[in-house]
């Protein structure tokens, strides 16, 4: 397998932009991705994956993330939808460790808990520096749509190992598997918003008591 990867100015040497974006490109012999996002955005979001649920989903992130976010895909779809949708979560991972760069002033920790009707969903994540994905969505039907369900959990554990982050899923309640799903996305994204966001406290530092994640 050939892969490609474009980091984006904004991530060199390892120092956070200031404008903290990030252009990733990935081509492989099954998939040729492109994620660029501006994590100081305001939801902006612009999807073309070829996988019509993933593209819904990529935009709850953008927008209850409040970050800007073009992500396009082309991948052997014929096949079936598993390849595109790991590769766009890895990299949208990497995207996501370039634009912090070193982490630099970031809050680091993030939660929330989010209704969606009768779904109700917890996430906490950690910029770690260290890939861990603990999963307990239980989604009861087998596609919604065209999309594979298991498909939820690959995109996650992709995009944990190339942001480096400690993500934690936990569904409390839900029958509805679109609810379900939707509610963790938007949980995410607003954690995800919340661990990024600035600490004025800390905004010269690394938040870490060893001094680097």
């Amino acid at each position: 397998m050939q892969t490609r990867e474009t980091p984006s100015l904004a991530a060199t040497n390892g120092n956070p932009s200031p404008s903290r974006t990030a252009t990733v490109k990935r081509t492989t012999k099954e998939t040729d991705v492109q994620v660029s996002l501006n994590l100081d955005g305001t939801g902006q979001c612009h999807a073309r994956t070829g996988i019509p649920f993933l593209d819904h989903m990529l935009h709850q992130i953008a927008s209850h993330g409040l970050i800007d976010l073009t992500v396009t895909a082309t991948g052997d779809l014929e096949i079936d939808d598993h390849h595109t949708n790991e590769d766009v979560g890895i990299t949208l991972g990497q995207a996501l460790s370039q634009s912090l760069g070193d982490r630099q002033g970031i809050q680091r920790f993030g939660h929330f808990l989010a209704p969606l009707d009768e779904a109700l969903v917890q996430v906490a994540l950690d910029f770690s520096g260290r890939p861990h994905l603990s999963y307990g969505l239980v989604i009861a039907t087998q596609r919604v749509g065209t999309y594979d369900t298991q498909l939820v959990r690959e995109f996650f554990v992709a995009v944990v190992n190339h942001a480096q982050l400690t993500l934690h899923i936990r569904q409390l309640d839900g029958i509805n598997s679109h609810h379900i799903i939707e509610a963790t996305f938007k949980a995410f994204a607003r954690a995800l918003r919340m661990a990024v966001a600035i600490d004025p406290r800390r905004a010269a530092g690394i938040p870490s008591s060893k001094g680097v994640l």
